[in-house]
C-alpha cells in the first residue's frame, strides 16, 4: 500500500509493505553516498540490510536513548559526512525509532543546507507518528526538540516485519500515539482499541489497520498544516503534560542504562498519562480500560510541583499561556488557552495516591 503525503513539490510516498526493508534500494535512490544512521538499540542487521543496497554507504550507530538527540551527536554526524566527502547530491537514511529519525532528519536538513532524507522507522511509535510530517530536532538544556527544522523526507518505508524484534513494552509505548490520534480524529480506530480491551479481538489482528489509520490521520493533518500554525496542534494532544512528566522522570532517573529505563517512563507512556487529564469524564471512562489493556500507565508517582515547573517550559507556550488540546468526545477535539498552573491542578488525576503510614 502507498499513501501520498500531498505537499506539492515536497510531496512524498509512505510505502506500507511487509519486507520492504529488503527493497530499499529499489524504492529509494541509494545509488550515491548514503549515511545510514541507526542506534545501539536497533538490531544491527536492519542497517546492514540497507547499507548492502547502497552504492557508497557509511553506517553510523549512535547510543540508544533521548540523550543522543543532542548538539554533540549532531556535530558527530556532520563530521562523519564531511570526512566521507558527502555533497548536496548525497543522502541520509534513518533506520530506527523516533530519536534516530529526528537526528537523521535534522542532519539532512542542515548539511550543506539540505540533502535528501529517507526514513525507515523500526518502532511502532515512529511508524504511526514521528516518521512522517517533517519535524526534525535535537534537545537543548534538558528540554525536548528546542533546536530543529521542518524538513520532509523523500520517502518513508513502513515494514511491519521489523516490529517482530520489539519488546512488548516498546509496542505498547508506540500504541499510545495511535490512541492519541484515534481520540482526536478517528472514533472507528478507537473502537478497535476498545475491542482489544474487551478481549473480543487481539492486537495482532488489528496492528496493520492501526498503523494505516494512524498514518492517514497524521497525513491529513500535515497536508492541512505543515508548519503547525493551526490544525497540526492536535498532534500535541497528551504531550504538554506528558512532556512535563517525561522531563521529571529524566531528571530523577537519567536516560542511559537499563536501570534508568526500567524505573522511568518511555515517551509514549508519558503521553498516555498526559491524555487522561485532557479528556472529558465520559471519554476518560472509556480511555482508562484501553490504556490498561495496552499495558500503558494510568497513574504514576511524581512531584506535582516539579512536573508543573517542567510544563512551564513547554515550547508551545507564549506570554505565560499554553495552547492545549482537549477531547470532549471520542473522535473530536477542542483547543484551549491555559496555563501551567491550571494544567498542574489536573495532575492528581494521574498521580498515584500516597499510602498513609500505619
Amino acid at each position: 500500500m502507498i499513501l501520498e503525503v500531498g505537499l506539492g513539490e515536497r510531496a512524498y510516498d509512505i510505502v506500507i509493505e511487509r519486507g520492504c526493508l529488503t527493497s530499499a534500494g529499489t524504492l529509494c535512490n541509494l545509488n550515491r553516498k548514503v549515511l545510514v544512521l541507526t542506534d545501539s538499540g536497533v538490531p544491527p542487521q536492519y542497517a546492514q540490510t540497507v547499507a548492502a543496497q547502497c552504492a557508497q554507504p557509511s553506517v553510523l550507530t549512535v547510543l540508544q536513548g533521548e540523550n543522543s538527540k543532542s548538539l554533540e551527536t549532531f556535530g558527530q554526524i556532520m563530521q562523519v559526512m564531511v570526512e566521507a566527502g558527502f555533497t548536496r547530491k548525497d543522502c541520509v537514511v534513518a533506520v530506527g525509532g523516533g530519536v534516530v529519525g529526528d537526528l537523521a532528519g535534522y542532519a539532512a536538513a542542515s548539511y550543506m543546507r539540505g540533502v535528501d532524507f529517507y526514513n525507515i522507522p523500526t518502532t511502532v511509535l515512529s511508524q504511526v507518528d514521528s516518521s512522517i510530517g517533517g519535524k526534525t530536532a535535537v534537545n537543548l538544556g534538558g528540554y525536548k526538540n528546542m533546536v530543529g527544522a521542518f524538513y520532509q523526507p523523500k520517502k518513508v518505508l513502513i515494514d511491519l516485519e521489523v516490529l517482530a524484534t520489539l519488546p512488548a513494552r516498546q509496542i505498547s509505548n508506540g500504541l499510545a500515539e495511535a490512541v492519541k490520534m484515534s481520540l482526536t480524529s478517528d472514533a472507528e480506530l478507537f473502537a478497535l482499541f476498545e475491542e482489544v480491551a474487551a478481549g473480543t479481538a487481539s492486537l495482532d489482528q488489528h496492528m496493520e489497520t492501526i498503523i494505516e489509520r494512524s498514518l492517514r490521520v497524521k497525513k491529513y493533518v500535515v497536508e492541512q498544516d505543515e508548519r503547525e500554525m493551526g490544525l497540526r496542534k492536535i498532534l500535541n494532544f497528551g504531550h504538554t503534560i506528558g512532556h512535563g512528566v517525561e522531563a521529571y522522570m529524566q531528571e530523577l532517573y537519567g536516560e542511559e542504562g537499563t536501570d534508568a529505563r526500567e524505573k522511568g517512563l518511555y515517551h509514549g507512556e508519558c503521553v498516555a498519562l498526559g491524555m487522561i487529564p485532557q479528556c472529558s469524564p465520559e471519554v476518560r471512562t472509556r480511555l482508562l480500560p484501553v490504556l490498561a489493556a495496552l499495558n500503558l500507565p494510568t497513574t504514576c508517582t511524581f512531584d506535582a510541583a516539579a512536573v508543573t515547573e517542567a510544563i512551564k517550559h513547554d515550547k508551545k507556550g507564549a506570554a505565560g499561556t499554553i495552547t492545549a488540546i482537549t477531547v470532549p468526545a471520542v473522535g473530536t477535539f477542542a483547543t484551549e488557552e491555559t496555563t501551567a498552573q491550571a494544567l498542574g491542578a489536573k495532575l492528581p488525576l494521574i498521580q498515584t495516591p500516597q499510602q498513609e503510614e500505619a
